[in-house]
């Protein structure tokens, strides 16, 4: 899979960035290098995550595909 830089939008108003390693089926997704943004303004870099895909609100490519 070719590097791809995303946003989501997850529920409880949080918001992760970062690079689309993998997914499935059921839309979960792995994230490398990711950065969460909180409802408060506050980053924290999370690294590599599996993000559920039932949490997942929305999905945009910040590169062009």
């Amino acid at each position: 899979m070719a590097k791809c830089v995303g946003l989501l939008k997850l529920n409880g108003g949080r918001h992760v960035q970062g690079i689309l390693r993998g997914f499935d089926p059921f839309m979960n997704l792995v994230m490398d290098d990711c950065l969460e943004m909180g409802p408060g303004g506050q980053q924290n870099g999370i690294g590599m995550v599996v993000i559920r895909g039932n949490s997942i609100i929305m999905l945009e490519a910040l590169e062009r595909v």
